[in-house]
Protein backbone atom coordinates (compact mmCIF):
# COMPACT_ATOMS: atom_id res chain seq x y z
CA UNK A 1 0.00 0.00 0.00
CA UNK A 2 2.80 2.73 0.87
CA UNK A 3 4.62 1.72 -2.07
CA UNK A 4 1.05 2.49 -4.46
CA UNK A 5 0.71 5.65 -2.70
CA UNK A 6 4.82 6.82 -3.10
CA UNK A 7 4.36 6.06 -6.92
CA UNK A 8 0.97 8.56 -7.16
CA UNK A 9 2.31 11.10 -4.88
CA UNK A 10 5.49 11.42 -7.74
CA UNK A 11 3.12 11.11 -10.64
CA UNK A 12 1.10 13.82 -9.08
CA UNK A 13 -1.97 11.70 -9.19
CA UNK A 14 -5.05 12.60 -7.36
CA UNK A 15 -6.50 10.09 -4.59
CA UNK A 16 -9.31 9.13 -3.36
CA UNK A 17 -10.56 6.86 -1.07
CA UNK A 18 -13.54 5.01 -0.69
CA UNK A 19 -14.96 2.81 2.55
CA UNK A 20 -17.25 0.37 1.81
CA UNK A 21 -18.53 -2.47 4.10
CA UNK A 22 -14.78 -3.36 5.94
CA UNK A 23 -13.08 -2.56 2.05
CA UNK A 24 -10.88 0.16 1.26
CA UNK A 25 -10.51 1.18 -2.67
CA UNK A 26 -8.15 3.93 -3.65
CA UNK A 27 -9.04 5.73 -6.68
CA UNK A 28 -6.50 7.29 -8.48
CA UNK A 29 -6.74 10.33 -11.39
CA UNK A 30 -3.92 11.43 -12.89
CA UNK A 31 -3.32 15.15 -13.53
CA UNK A 32 -2.57 14.30 -17.10
CA UNK A 33 -5.84 12.00 -19.53
CA UNK A 34 -3.42 9.08 -20.30
CA UNK A 35 0.47 8.12 -19.89
CA UNK A 36 1.69 7.38 -23.05
CA UNK A 37 5.34 5.90 -23.54
CA UNK A 38 7.17 4.27 -26.56
CA UNK A 39 10.09 1.46 -26.61
CA UNK A 40 11.64 -0.10 -29.26
CA UNK A 41 12.24 -3.31 -30.96
CA UNK A 42 12.69 -4.85 -34.21
CA UNK A 43 10.98 -7.69 -36.69
CA UNK A 44 12.16 -10.13 -39.01
CA UNK A 45 10.61 -11.02 -42.32
CA UNK A 46 13.23 -13.42 -43.88
CA UNK A 47 16.48 -11.79 -43.17
CA UNK A 48 15.48 -8.13 -43.89
CA UNK A 49 14.82 -6.05 -40.09
CA UNK A 50 12.03 -3.40 -39.61
CA UNK A 51 11.87 -1.32 -36.71
CA UNK A 52 8.74 -2.07 -34.50
CA UNK A 53 7.66 0.85 -32.17
CA UNK A 54 5.54 -0.28 -28.76
CA UNK A 55 3.28 2.27 -27.51
CA UNK A 56 1.41 1.45 -24.58
CA UNK A 57 -1.13 4.26 -23.00
CA UNK A 58 -2.80 3.64 -19.91
CA UNK A 59 -6.13 4.88 -18.55
CA UNK A 60 -8.68 4.58 -15.97
CA UNK A 61 -10.17 1.17 -16.58
CA UNK A 62 -9.51 -2.68 -16.49
CA UNK A 63 -9.18 -3.82 -20.20
CA UNK A 64 -6.39 -4.77 -22.25
CA UNK A 65 -6.22 -4.15 -26.10
CA UNK A 66 -3.97 -5.44 -28.64
CA UNK A 67 -2.93 -3.74 -32.10
CA UNK A 68 -0.53 -4.19 -34.30
CA UNK A 69 -1.24 -7.59 -35.72
CA UNK A 70 0.88 -9.39 -33.68
CA UNK A 71 0.66 -13.47 -33.96
CA UNK A 72 -0.34 -16.00 -30.46
CA UNK A 73 3.23 -15.77 -29.14
CA UNK A 74 3.04 -11.49 -29.12
CA UNK A 75 -0.23 -11.34 -27.88
CA UNK A 76 0.62 -14.38 -25.00
CA UNK A 77 3.27 -12.09 -23.76
CA UNK A 78 0.65 -10.18 -21.94
CA UNK A 79 0.73 -13.32 -19.26
CA UNK A 80 4.54 -13.59 -19.21
CA UNK A 81 5.18 -10.24 -18.68
CA UNK A 82 2.31 -9.82 -15.77
CA UNK A 83 3.71 -13.22 -14.08
CA UNK A 84 7.48 -11.62 -14.58
CA UNK A 85 6.43 -8.41 -12.71
CA UNK A 86 5.06 -10.10 -9.85
CA UNK A 87 7.76 -12.50 -9.66
CA UNK A 88 10.22 -9.31 -9.66
CA UNK A 89 8.44 -7.32 -7.45
CA UNK A 90 6.71 -5.30 -9.48
CA UNK A 91 2.89 -5.81 -10.37
CA UNK A 92 0.50 -5.38 -13.59
CA UNK A 93 -0.93 -2.09 -13.68
CA UNK A 94 -4.67 -2.12 -12.98
CA UNK A 95 -5.68 0.05 -15.90
CA UNK A 96 -6.75 0.28 -19.33
CA UNK A 97 -3.78 -0.45 -21.19
CA UNK A 98 -3.66 -0.23 -24.91
CA UNK A 99 -1.03 -1.61 -26.98
CA UNK A 100 0.07 -1.05 -30.09
CA UNK A 101 3.20 -2.19 -32.64
CA UNK A 102 3.69 0.31 -35.31
CA UNK A 103 3.81 -0.40 -38.47
CA UNK A 104 0.48 -1.53 -37.48
CA UNK A 105 0.50 -3.20 -41.12
CA UNK A 106 3.75 -5.56 -40.30
CA UNK A 107 3.22 -8.63 -38.86
CA UNK A 108 4.93 -9.33 -35.76
CA UNK A 109 5.78 -13.38 -34.84
CA UNK A 110 7.81 -14.57 -32.08
CA UNK A 111 8.05 -13.76 -28.26
CA UNK A 112 11.28 -11.32 -28.97
CA UNK A 113 8.86 -8.45 -28.25
CA UNK A 114 8.20 -9.27 -24.40
CA UNK A 115 10.79 -7.16 -23.11
CA UNK A 116 10.28 -3.84 -24.76
CA UNK A 117 6.72 -4.50 -23.92
CA UNK A 118 7.28 -4.84 -19.92
CA UNK A 119 9.47 -1.94 -19.97
CA UNK A 120 7.00 0.24 -21.74
CA UNK A 121 3.90 -0.73 -19.00
CA UNK A 122 6.32 -0.27 -16.17
CA UNK A 123 7.24 2.85 -17.74
CA UNK A 124 3.83 3.78 -18.13
CA UNK A 125 2.67 3.03 -14.81
CA UNK A 126 5.73 5.13 -13.34
CA UNK A 127 7.30 1.91 -12.18
CA UNK A 128 10.50 3.30 -14.27
CA UNK A 129 11.56 6.65 -14.89
CA UNK A 130 14.02 7.04 -17.87
CA UNK A 131 15.34 9.76 -21.03
CA UNK A 132 16.61 6.75 -22.27
CA UNK A 133 14.18 4.49 -24.04
CA UNK A 134 14.47 6.18 -26.37
CA UNK A 135 18.45 5.44 -27.31
CA UNK A 136 18.18 1.46 -27.18
CA UNK A 137 16.43 -0.98 -29.16
CA UNK A 138 15.69 -4.43 -26.97
CA UNK A 139 14.95 -7.90 -27.76
CA UNK A 140 14.22 -10.76 -25.29
CA UNK A 141 11.60 -13.26 -24.33
CA UNK A 142 10.67 -13.49 -21.01
CA UNK A 143 10.54 -16.51 -18.08
CA UNK A 144 7.52 -16.54 -15.65
CA UNK A 145 10.44 -15.69 -13.31
CA UNK A 146 11.83 -12.60 -15.04
CA UNK A 147 14.49 -13.87 -16.69
CA UNK A 148 15.34 -14.01 -20.33
CA UNK A 149 15.12 -16.30 -22.95
CA UNK A 150 17.19 -16.20 -25.73
CA UNK A 151 15.87 -14.93 -29.45
CA UNK A 152 16.41 -15.35 -32.97
CA UNK A 153 17.43 -13.10 -35.54
CA UNK A 154 19.81 -10.95 -32.96
CA UNK A 155 22.79 -10.57 -35.10
CA UNK A 156 20.22 -9.54 -38.00
CA UNK A 157 18.49 -7.24 -35.41
CA UNK A 158 22.06 -5.49 -33.75
CA UNK A 159 22.88 -4.32 -37.90
CA UNK A 160 19.53 -2.71 -37.95
CA UNK A 161 20.04 -0.62 -34.52
CA UNK A 162 23.14 0.72 -36.06
CA UNK A 163 22.14 1.82 -38.88
CA UNK A 164 18.69 3.34 -37.07
CA UNK A 165 21.35 4.97 -35.15
CA UNK A 166 20.13 3.46 -31.57
CA UNK A 167 22.89 4.00 -28.90
CA UNK A 168 22.54 0.27 -27.74
CA UNK A 169 20.83 -2.70 -28.15
CA UNK A 170 19.91 -4.62 -25.21
CA UNK A 171 19.28 -8.72 -25.41
CA UNK A 172 19.45 -11.86 -23.35
CA UNK A 173 23.17 -12.72 -21.64
CA UNK A 174 23.21 -15.53 -24.04
CA UNK A 175 22.95 -13.33 -27.48
CA UNK A 176 25.45 -10.87 -26.21
CA UNK A 177 28.87 -12.24 -28.08
CA UNK A 178 26.68 -12.54 -30.91
CA UNK A 179 25.07 -8.93 -31.38
CA UNK A 180 28.65 -7.76 -30.52
CA UNK A 181 29.94 -8.58 -33.28
CA UNK A 182 28.54 -4.73 -35.28
CA UNK A 183 31.11 -2.74 -34.44
CA UNK A 184 30.32 1.12 -33.51
CA UNK A 185 26.79 -0.37 -31.56
CA UNK A 186 26.90 -0.50 -27.72
CA UNK A 187 25.19 -4.10 -26.63
CA UNK A 188 24.37 -4.96 -23.41
CA UNK A 189 23.84 -8.95 -22.49
CA UNK A 190 20.70 -9.03 -19.23
CA UNK A 191 20.29 -11.66 -17.13
CA UNK A 192 16.72 -10.67 -16.37
CA UNK A 193 13.92 -8.25 -16.40
CA UNK A 194 15.14 -6.64 -12.98
CA UNK A 195 18.66 -5.86 -14.33
CA UNK A 196 17.01 -3.70 -17.46
CA UNK A 197 14.99 -1.66 -15.26
CA UNK A 198 17.84 -1.20 -12.87
CA UNK A 199 19.79 -0.24 -15.67
CA UNK A 200 17.77 1.73 -17.48
CA UNK A 201 17.00 3.81 -14.10
CA UNK A 202 20.36 4.67 -13.92
CA UNK A 203 20.55 2.21 -10.32
CA UNK A 204 22.97 0.35 -11.69
CA UNK A 205 26.20 0.72 -14.04
CA UNK A 206 26.45 -2.22 -16.54
CA UNK A 207 29.28 -2.24 -18.65
CA UNK A 208 28.65 -3.07 -22.97
CA UNK A 209 29.79 -6.39 -23.94
CA UNK A 210 33.27 -6.03 -25.98
CA UNK A 211 34.30 -8.05 -28.35
CA UNK A 212 37.47 -8.31 -30.98
CA UNK A 213 35.94 -9.39 -33.57
CA UNK A 214 38.74 -10.44 -35.48
CA UNK A 215 40.44 -12.97 -33.44
CA UNK A 216 37.30 -14.62 -32.30
CA UNK A 217 37.02 -15.17 -36.01
CA UNK A 218 40.85 -15.81 -36.45
CA UNK A 219 40.12 -18.60 -33.65
CA UNK A 220 37.09 -20.21 -34.91
CA UNK A 221 38.62 -20.57 -38.51
CA UNK A 222 41.79 -22.30 -36.67
CA UNK A 223 39.43 -25.02 -35.17
CA UNK A 224 40.07 -28.70 -37.01
CA UNK A 225 37.53 -31.10 -39.15
CA UNK A 226 37.50 -34.08 -41.38
CA UNK A 227 40.71 -33.82 -42.89
CA UNK A 228 41.63 -36.02 -46.07
CA UNK A 229 44.13 -37.63 -44.44
CA UNK A 230 42.35 -39.86 -43.28
CA UNK A 231 41.59 -41.17 -46.61
CA UNK A 232 43.52 -44.15 -48.36
CA UNK A 233 43.65 -44.49 -51.78
CA UNK A 234 40.83 -43.07 -54.37
CA UNK A 235 43.32 -40.73 -56.02
CA UNK A 236 41.32 -39.98 -58.77
CA UNK A 237 38.30 -38.97 -56.56
CA UNK A 238 40.56 -36.67 -54.71
CA UNK A 239 41.32 -34.74 -57.55
CA UNK A 240 37.88 -34.93 -59.00
CA UNK A 241 36.94 -33.08 -55.59
CA UNK A 242 40.38 -30.79 -55.58
CA UNK A 243 39.11 -29.52 -59.29
CA UNK A 244 35.54 -28.70 -58.06
CA UNK A 245 36.80 -26.85 -54.83
CA UNK A 246 39.34 -24.86 -57.31
CA UNK A 247 36.28 -23.87 -59.40
CA UNK A 248 33.39 -24.03 -57.64
CA UNK A 249 31.70 -26.89 -59.25
CA UNK A 250 29.06 -28.90 -58.13
CA UNK A 251 29.56 -32.69 -58.08
CA UNK A 252 27.89 -36.40 -58.39
CA UNK A 253 29.71 -39.40 -57.10
CA UNK A 254 28.78 -42.74 -58.32
CA UNK A 255 29.71 -46.18 -57.02
CA UNK A 256 28.95 -49.03 -54.62
CA UNK A 257 27.80 -48.88 -50.89
CA UNK A 258 31.06 -48.75 -49.00
CA UNK A 259 33.26 -46.96 -51.73
CA UNK A 260 34.10 -43.66 -49.45
CA UNK A 261 31.52 -40.97 -50.84
CA UNK A 262 29.91 -39.87 -47.97
CA UNK A 263 33.32 -40.16 -46.24
CA UNK A 264 34.95 -37.71 -49.02
CA UNK A 265 31.74 -35.61 -49.14
CA UNK A 266 32.44 -34.53 -45.71
CA UNK A 267 35.87 -33.92 -45.82
CA UNK A 268 35.29 -30.96 -49.04
CA UNK A 269 34.88 -28.38 -46.66
CA UNK A 270 38.34 -28.32 -45.74
CA UNK A 271 39.92 -27.90 -48.78
CA UNK A 272 37.29 -25.25 -49.47
CA UNK A 273 38.82 -21.44 -49.35
CA UNK A 274 38.60 -20.72 -45.75
CA UNK A 275 35.42 -17.99 -45.19
CA UNK A 276 36.04 -14.02 -45.73
CA UNK A 277 34.53 -11.93 -42.90
CA UNK A 278 31.55 -11.03 -44.91
CA UNK A 279 30.65 -14.36 -45.88
CA UNK A 280 30.77 -15.08 -42.44
CA UNK A 281 28.61 -12.38 -41.49
CA UNK A 282 25.96 -13.68 -44.18
CA UNK A 283 26.21 -16.76 -42.76
CA UNK A 284 25.87 -16.52 -39.35
CA UNK A 285 22.88 -14.03 -40.25
CA UNK A 286 21.52 -16.97 -41.87
CA UNK A 287 21.89 -19.23 -39.07
CA UNK A 288 20.85 -16.68 -36.52
CA UNK A 289 17.38 -16.16 -38.08
CA UNK A 290 16.73 -19.81 -38.40
CA UNK A 291 17.62 -20.15 -34.03
CA UNK A 292 20.69 -22.46 -34.58
CA UNK A 293 23.30 -20.11 -33.25
CA UNK A 294 24.13 -21.57 -29.79
CA UNK A 295 23.93 -19.92 -26.63
CA UNK A 296 27.46 -17.54 -26.58
CA UNK A 297 28.38 -17.99 -29.61
CA UNK A 298 29.30 -15.27 -31.79
CA UNK A 299 30.24 -15.97 -35.60
CA UNK A 300 30.12 -18.90 -37.69
CA UNK A 301 33.72 -19.05 -38.97
CA UNK A 302 33.98 -22.57 -41.13
CA UNK A 303 31.81 -23.39 -43.98
CA UNK A 304 28.77 -25.15 -43.74
CA UNK A 305 28.42 -28.83 -44.13
CA UNK A 306 24.35 -29.46 -44.69
CA UNK A 307 23.16 -33.02 -45.40
CA UNK A 308 19.47 -32.99 -45.49
CA UNK A 309 18.12 -36.89 -45.11
CA UNK A 310 16.44 -38.13 -48.40
CA UNK A 311 12.80 -37.82 -46.83
CA UNK A 312 13.01 -33.77 -46.75
CA UNK A 313 10.24 -32.25 -47.73
CA UNK A 314 10.19 -29.42 -50.23
CA UNK A 315 9.23 -27.00 -47.69
CA UNK A 316 12.62 -28.03 -45.74
CA UNK A 317 14.62 -28.44 -48.72
CA UNK A 318 14.39 -24.37 -49.91
CA UNK A 319 12.35 -22.41 -47.04
CA UNK A 320 8.90 -21.46 -46.06
CA UNK A 321 6.72 -22.47 -44.06
CA UNK A 322 3.73 -20.40 -41.86
CA UNK A 323 6.87 -18.42 -40.74
CA UNK A 324 9.24 -17.59 -43.15
CA UNK A 325 12.03 -19.40 -42.64
CA UNK A 326 14.93 -20.53 -44.11
CA UNK A 327 15.69 -24.01 -46.09
CA UNK A 328 18.47 -26.33 -46.17
CA UNK A 329 19.58 -24.65 -49.47
CA UNK A 330 20.08 -21.20 -47.79
CA UNK A 331 21.88 -23.18 -44.20
CA UNK A 332 24.40 -24.30 -46.61
CA UNK A 333 25.38 -20.95 -47.83
CA UNK A 334 29.01 -20.18 -48.67
CA UNK A 335 29.34 -24.15 -48.24
CA UNK A 336 28.17 -27.78 -49.48
CA UNK A 337 24.82 -29.07 -49.79
CA UNK A 338 25.31 -32.80 -49.47
CA UNK A 339 22.43 -35.06 -50.86
CA UNK A 340 23.19 -38.63 -50.32
CA UNK A 341 21.49 -41.21 -52.28
CA UNK A 342 20.03 -38.67 -54.53
CA UNK A 343 17.77 -40.80 -56.75
CA UNK A 344 15.68 -41.50 -52.97
CA UNK A 345 15.01 -37.55 -52.63
CA UNK A 346 11.38 -36.85 -53.74
CA UNK A 347 11.61 -35.41 -57.87
CA UNK A 348 9.43 -32.97 -56.34
CA UNK A 349 12.15 -31.39 -53.91
CA UNK A 350 15.09 -31.89 -56.29
CA UNK A 351 13.43 -30.16 -58.96
CA UNK A 352 13.02 -26.93 -56.72
CA UNK A 353 17.05 -27.03 -56.59
CA UNK A 354 17.30 -26.00 -60.24
CA UNK A 355 16.80 -21.75 -59.99
CA UNK A 356 19.02 -21.84 -57.00
CA UNK A 357 21.84 -23.22 -58.30
CA UNK A 358 21.62 -20.91 -61.45
CA UNK A 359 20.63 -17.47 -59.62
CA UNK A 360 22.15 -18.58 -55.74
CA UNK A 361 19.30 -17.02 -54.32
CA UNK A 362 15.81 -18.34 -53.34
CA UNK A 363 12.66 -15.88 -53.65
CA UNK A 364 9.64 -17.62 -51.47
CA UNK A 365 6.60 -16.51 -52.48
CA UNK A 366 3.47 -17.01 -50.08
CA UNK A 367 -0.46 -15.45 -49.95
CA UNK A 368 0.88 -13.79 -46.46
CA UNK A 369 4.69 -12.88 -47.33
CA UNK A 370 7.27 -12.73 -50.29
CA UNK A 371 10.83 -13.33 -49.19
CA UNK A 372 14.34 -13.83 -50.24
CA UNK A 373 17.36 -16.14 -48.70
CA UNK A 374 20.87 -16.15 -50.30
CA UNK A 375 21.95 -19.37 -51.39
CA UNK A 376 25.20 -19.77 -52.97
CA UNK A 377 26.52 -23.19 -52.19
CA UNK A 378 28.20 -26.14 -53.90
CA UNK A 379 26.05 -29.35 -54.58
CA UNK A 380 27.46 -32.60 -53.87
CA UNK A 381 25.60 -35.76 -54.16
CA UNK A 382 25.94 -39.45 -54.07
CA UNK A 383 24.47 -42.19 -55.23
CA UNK A 384 24.45 -45.85 -56.20
CA UNK A 385 24.57 -47.23 -59.47
CA UNK A 386 22.00 -48.80 -60.14
CA UNK A 387 19.34 -50.33 -57.39
CA UNK A 388 21.12 -53.17 -55.89
CA UNK A 389 23.94 -50.65 -55.87
CA UNK A 390 26.72 -53.49 -57.40
CA UNK A 391 26.56 -52.13 -61.00
CA UNK A 392 30.98 -51.62 -61.60
CA UNK A 393 31.56 -53.38 -58.47
CA UNK A 394 34.80 -55.93 -58.97
CA UNK A 395 33.64 -58.05 -56.20
CA UNK A 396 30.27 -57.71 -56.19
CA UNK A 397 28.10 -59.05 -59.26
CA UNK A 398 24.92 -56.90 -60.19
CA UNK A 399 21.52 -58.50 -60.54
CA UNK A 400 20.23 -55.04 -62.53
CA UNK A 401 19.23 -54.72 -65.99
CA UNK A 402 20.08 -52.05 -68.58
CA UNK A 403 16.49 -51.39 -67.88
CA UNK A 404 16.82 -50.94 -64.62
CA UNK A 405 19.41 -49.08 -64.47
CA UNK A 406 18.31 -46.53 -66.69
CA UNK A 407 15.08 -46.34 -65.40
CA UNK A 408 16.95 -45.75 -61.70
CA UNK A 409 19.24 -43.03 -63.26
CA UNK A 410 16.15 -41.36 -64.80
CA UNK A 411 14.68 -40.24 -61.71
CA UNK A 412 17.50 -37.35 -61.77
CA UNK A 413 16.11 -35.02 -64.33
CA UNK A 414 18.26 -33.94 -67.26
CA UNK A 415 17.79 -30.38 -66.42
CA UNK A 416 19.48 -31.23 -62.90
CA UNK A 417 21.88 -32.74 -64.09
CA UNK A 418 22.76 -30.10 -66.60
CA UNK A 419 24.09 -28.29 -63.29
CA UNK A 420 26.43 -30.64 -62.05
CA UNK A 421 29.74 -30.06 -63.85
CA UNK A 422 31.74 -33.27 -62.38
CA UNK A 423 30.65 -36.33 -62.33
CA UNK A 424 32.81 -39.19 -60.91
CA UNK A 425 32.49 -42.80 -60.65
CA UNK A 426 33.77 -45.11 -57.72
CA UNK A 427 34.96 -48.27 -56.95
CA UNK A 428 35.68 -49.77 -53.63
CA UNK A 429 39.27 -49.55 -52.51
CA UNK A 430 41.05 -52.97 -52.64
CA UNK A 431 42.27 -54.32 -48.86
CA UNK A 432 46.17 -53.58 -49.65
CA UNK A 433 45.12 -49.65 -50.21
CA UNK A 434 43.07 -49.73 -47.09
CA UNK A 435 46.00 -51.58 -44.67
CA UNK A 436 48.86 -49.23 -45.76
CA UNK A 437 49.97 -47.33 -42.85
CA UNK A 438 50.60 -44.49 -44.29
CA UNK A 439 48.00 -41.28 -44.53
CA UNK A 440 46.67 -39.50 -47.87
CA UNK A 441 47.60 -36.00 -48.78
CA UNK A 442 46.52 -34.00 -46.21
CA UNK A 443 43.79 -31.16 -46.72
CA UNK A 444 45.97 -28.51 -45.79
CA UNK A 445 48.31 -28.71 -48.91
CA UNK A 446 45.08 -29.76 -51.23
CA UNK A 447 43.80 -26.62 -50.00
CA UNK A 448 47.37 -24.81 -50.58
CA UNK A 449 46.17 -25.02 -54.01
CA UNK A 450 42.95 -24.88 -54.56
CA UNK A 451 43.55 -21.34 -53.09
CA UNK A 452 46.29 -20.10 -55.70
CA UNK A 453 43.28 -21.22 -58.63
CA UNK A 454 40.94 -19.05 -56.78
CA UNK A 455 43.07 -16.37 -56.76
CA UNK A 456 43.60 -16.80 -60.55
CA UNK A 457 39.77 -16.41 -60.93
CA UNK A 458 39.56 -13.71 -58.94
CA UNK A 459 42.33 -11.64 -60.73
CA UNK A 460 40.16 -12.38 -64.26
CA UNK A 461 36.73 -11.84 -63.33
CA UNK A 462 37.12 -8.54 -61.00
CA UNK A 463 35.41 -6.77 -63.71
CA UNK A 464 32.33 -8.57 -63.63
CA UNK A 465 29.53 -8.24 -61.11
CA UNK A 466 28.87 -11.79 -59.24
CA UNK A 467 31.24 -13.87 -60.94
CA UNK A 468 34.00 -14.92 -58.27
CA UNK A 469 34.90 -18.52 -59.90
CA UNK A 470 34.46 -20.84 -62.88
CA UNK A 471 31.34 -22.51 -62.19
CA UNK A 472 29.42 -19.25 -62.52
CA UNK A 473 30.85 -17.89 -66.53
CA UNK A 474 28.65 -17.25 -68.82
CA UNK A 475 28.47 -19.07 -72.07
CA UNK A 476 30.29 -15.62 -73.47
CA UNK A 477 32.91 -16.06 -70.86
CA UNK A 478 33.45 -19.39 -71.49
CA UNK A 479 34.57 -18.50 -75.42
CA UNK A 480 36.39 -15.42 -73.42
CA UNK A 481 38.35 -17.45 -71.18
CA UNK A 482 38.25 -21.48 -72.02
CA UNK A 483 38.28 -20.95 -75.34
CA UNK A 484 40.38 -24.36 -76.67
CA UNK A 485 43.05 -24.34 -79.07
CA UNK A 486 42.78 -26.20 -82.21
CA UNK A 487 44.34 -29.37 -80.97
CA UNK A 488 42.17 -29.82 -78.05
CA UNK A 489 38.80 -28.53 -80.00
CA UNK A 490 39.51 -31.85 -82.27
CA UNK A 491 39.95 -33.89 -79.36
CA UNK A 492 36.78 -32.20 -77.73
CA UNK A 493 34.95 -33.27 -80.94
CA UNK A 494 36.10 -36.40 -81.25
CA UNK A 495 35.10 -37.35 -77.40
CA UNK A 496 31.64 -36.20 -77.60
CA UNK A 497 31.40 -38.61 -80.98
CA UNK A 498 32.82 -41.74 -79.48
CA UNK A 499 31.45 -41.27 -76.06
CA UNK A 500 28.11 -40.54 -77.01
CA UNK A 501 27.98 -37.20 -75.07
CA UNK A 502 25.24 -34.67 -74.90
CA UNK A 503 25.20 -31.76 -76.08
CA UNK A 504 24.96 -29.95 -72.46
CA UNK A 505 28.48 -31.72 -72.10
CA UNK A 506 30.18 -29.21 -73.70
CA UNK A 507 30.13 -26.00 -71.52
CA UNK A 508 30.54 -28.37 -68.44
CA UNK A 509 33.84 -29.01 -70.15
CA UNK A 510 34.91 -26.65 -71.09
CA UNK A 511 34.25 -25.00 -67.53
CA UNK A 512 36.30 -27.85 -66.08
CA UNK A 513 39.11 -27.29 -68.16
CA UNK A 514 39.17 -24.00 -66.88
CA UNK A 515 39.50 -25.17 -63.60
CA UNK A 516 42.56 -27.59 -64.25
CA UNK A 517 44.08 -25.28 -66.49
CA UNK A 518 44.50 -22.46 -62.96
CA UNK A 519 45.48 -25.51 -61.09
CA UNK A 520 48.28 -26.34 -63.37
CA UNK A 521 49.27 -22.60 -63.70
CA UNK A 522 48.38 -22.34 -67.60
CA UNK A 523 47.21 -19.61 -68.87
CA UNK A 524 45.78 -21.06 -72.02
CA UNK A 525 43.58 -24.71 -71.81
CA UNK A 526 45.59 -27.48 -73.23
CA UNK A 527 44.71 -30.91 -74.60
CA UNK A 528 45.59 -32.52 -71.46
CA UNK A 529 43.56 -30.37 -69.01
CA UNK A 530 40.60 -30.89 -71.97
CA UNK A 531 41.06 -34.47 -71.14
CA UNK A 532 41.02 -34.88 -67.78
CA UNK A 533 37.77 -32.51 -68.28
CA UNK A 534 36.37 -35.28 -70.37
CA UNK A 535 37.13 -38.11 -67.55
CA UNK A 536 34.24 -36.33 -65.53
CA UNK A 537 31.65 -36.38 -67.84
CA UNK A 538 30.74 -40.46 -67.07
CA UNK A 539 26.99 -40.33 -66.65
CA UNK A 540 26.44 -38.16 -70.13
CA UNK A 541 27.75 -40.93 -72.05
CA UNK A 542 24.60 -42.27 -74.39
CA UNK A 543 25.80 -46.26 -73.58
CA UNK A 544 26.34 -45.55 -69.88
CA UNK A 545 23.96 -48.01 -68.53
CA UNK A 546 24.82 -50.75 -71.09
CA UNK A 547 28.13 -50.76 -70.39
CA UNK A 548 29.86 -53.86 -69.46
CA UNK A 549 31.07 -54.39 -65.37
Amino acid sequence: MLTILKSAWKMNWKIDVVFEEDSLYLWFETSILFMLVKTYCAALSGLEVHTVTIEVSLVKGVMYHFTGLGDVAVKEGRDRIAAALQYTGFRFPIADITVNMAPADLKKEGSGYDLPLAIAILAANGNLVSRQLECYMMVGELSLDGSLQPAKGVLSIAMKAKKEGFKGLIVPQQNANEAAVVEGLEVYGMQGLKDVVDFLSGVRLFDPVRLDIHSVFEEQQALSGPDFADVRGQESVRRALEVAAAGGHNVIMVGPPGSGKSMMARRLPSILPPLTMEESLETTQIHSVAGLMGRNMSLIAQRPFRAPHHTVSEVALVGGGTNAKPGEISLAHNGVLFCDELPEFNRSALEVLRQPLEDRKISISRARYSVDFPCSFMLVASMNPCPCGYYGDPTHQCVCTPGQRLRYMSKISGPLMDRIDIQIEITPVPFKDISKVQSGEPSAAIRERVLKARKKQEERFKDFKGIHCNAQMTERMIHQFAEPDAASLDMLRMAMERLKLSARAYSRILKVARTIADLDNSEKVQSVHIAEAISYRNLDRGDWAERGI
